[in-house]
């Protein structure tokens, strides 16, 4: 079949649930749904170009004598801004003891004090010492090999290396199965229900964490099935990649500065003197205090020289290997930093079971907007989210109806647009500080290319068509022409908001949103 041919056909319906990415949110899910058979769709072979893979700092549990649930749900709520939901932070912070528990059953070798306790760090805006971690800041990497390794023993799971392209409806409307492409033939994969687990959009930006791959694709999908996405404008910027010249960009972690490093300038003065929690501020907080002083012609370090330095090897060996490979010695030199594009707080609008708008579509991860980060998300969250809903998405789908017939409508070409000019807008236009003129532009740069077909291109409208739209600032969310907070709220929008935007904005109209 043509990469490019239009085509329409009706299969019959599959008992199998299909999982659209293999992160720590696919993998979780897919193992959480066994024995009932699922189809894992991935992009690329199991542990292989995943942010989960690439996630330093490690995973929030209220695991400590001195901690608890509601310590940790109250110091989420507080990092979101006015916009995480009290009851969801409660929920997965309560999750939060026994998935770390799964993970141990599954051999997870989680870092450990001479007692045999859990070793647990410190991170920004924590109130208590409950970072679990592996292999001192290579947690996502011996996380992901657990979970590979446990999909691979599940006979349940089938893992099918291929791109999802579009998603299938039955009579009823209801998601039933996704359109994918390999080696440039389309074919359809009929299934009970969808669960999207396919990451984040740091690669819509010109500076980013994240691999290449994440450009938001499992949220065009969404959108052009129907349903809801909500605060897409809050992307939180990580303040301390390592700014040596690399695509993507190495992360220094959140974890080097809870064991006392600092960032200073390049005379050595305190980056973030005066600022309400310092060094150890909300990611926001930090991001833009790096922000303003390159915005000031400053250079930024992070300064981990002396005993950090000289422990960095062990403790944090995959900061320490970047250093080298840059030819940085952390011991003697500080480590040039700068703010890049780490995490998306926004994502499918979702239910407490992971359910979207559309029947049968769900979304897990980053993907997802579950109403745990608000604005801002506290370090070493991302991780827990997804192990957490992953089995509330599980019972969720094992009562989904079997789906009628499934539906493969004419599909619109999909297109890639000029990615590093797409890269080029969301960084100036929408990155940690934003106003109107700048997001409009970006409006009407991106529409074009998103009605033609680019998913990417949409991806981008969607963020900056939020952002145009929140004419107030929050969390990691900076307007320099509206700097106040007025009441909180989230922004939600569809795919016919985002046109209505896009016609809003033509040259010659009126700005309707700035």
């Amino acid at each position: 079949m043509n990469a490019h041919a239009p085509f329409s056909f009706t299969l019959p319906a599959s008992d199998r649930t299909i999982v659209v990415g293999a992160g720590i949110a696919g993998l979780a899910t897919a193992l959480r749904l066994a024995p009932r058979p699922v189809t894992l769709v991935t992009a690329a072979p199991l542990g292989i170009g995943t942010a989960t893979g690439w996630a330093q700092g490690g995973i929030a549990a209220a695991m400590g004598d001195d901690d608890a649930p509601a310590l940790h749900a109250a110091d989420t709520v507080a990092a979101g801004a006015g916009l995480t939901e009290a009851d969801v932070a409660l929920r997965v912070a309560a999750a939060g003891p026994g998935l770390i528990d799964w993970l141990v059953a599954l051999a997870a070798p989680f870092d450990r004090d001479a007692a045999g306790a859990l070793a647990l760090g410190l991170e920004a805006a924590h109130s208590r010492r409950r970072i679990v971690r592996a292999g001192g800041d290579s947690t996502g990497r011996i996380v992901l090999e657990t979970l590979v390794r446990a999909v691979g023993r599940t006979a349940s799971i089938s893992v099918l290396v291929a791109s999802a392209r579009d998603l299938m409806r039955d009579s009823s409307g209801a998601v039933a199965g996704v359109i994918c492409e390999r080696d440039g033939a389309r074919f359809a994969l009929p299934g009970r229900a969808v669960v999207l687990a396919t990451g984040g959009v740091g690669a819509l930006y010109a500076s980013t964490t994240n691999p290449r791959g994440a450009t938001g694709r499992g949220l065009a999908l969404a959108a052009r099935a129907g349903a809801i996405l909500r605060d897409m404008e809050f992307v939180q910027f990580h303040p301390t990649a390592i700014a040596t010249g690399a695509d993507p960009m190495p992360l220094a972690t959140e974890a080097l500065r809870g064991e006392g490093a600092s960032l200073i300038d390049e005379t050595g003065a305190p980056v973030m003197a005066g600022i309400a929690g310092g060094d150890l501020a909300p990611r926001d907080v930090v991001a833009r205090g790096i922000f303003q002083a390159l915005a000031r012609g400053a250079r930024v370090f992070l300064d981990c020289r002396g005993d950090l330095g000289a422990r960095m090897p062990v403790r944090f060996p995959t900061v320490a290997g970047l250093c080298a490979e840059a030819g940085i010695d952390p011991r003697k030199q500080a480590i040039p930093v700068r703010p890049a594009a780490h995490y998306h707080m926004g994502g499918v609008k979702v239910d407490g079971s992971g359910a979207s708008t559309v029947p049968g579509l769900f979304a897990c991860g980053e993907v997802a907007s579950t109403g745990l980060h608000g604005a801002n998300r506290l370090a070493s969250n991302s991780l827990l989210e997804a192990m957490a809903f992953a089995p509330w998405i599980a019972e969720a789908v094992s009562g989904v109806a079997a789906p009628g017939y499934a539906r493969a409508e004419p599909m619109e070409r999909r297109v890639d647009s000029d990615r590093e000019a797409l890269r080029r807008i969301l960084e100036r236009q929408a990155g940690v500080v934003r106003d109107a003129d700048g997001l409009t532009e970006a409006v009407r740069h991106l529409a074009p290319a998103a009605r033609a077909g680019c998913d990417a291109a949409l991806t981008g409208l969607a963020i900056a068509a939020s952002a145009l739209s929140r004419r107030e600032s929050r969390g990691a969310h900076w307007r320099s022409d509206h700097p106040q907070q007025v009441a909180p709220a989230h922004t939600e929008m569809s795919l016919s908001d985002l046109w209505a935007m896009a016609d809003a904005l033509e040259p010659g109209r009126d700005v309707v949103a700035a």
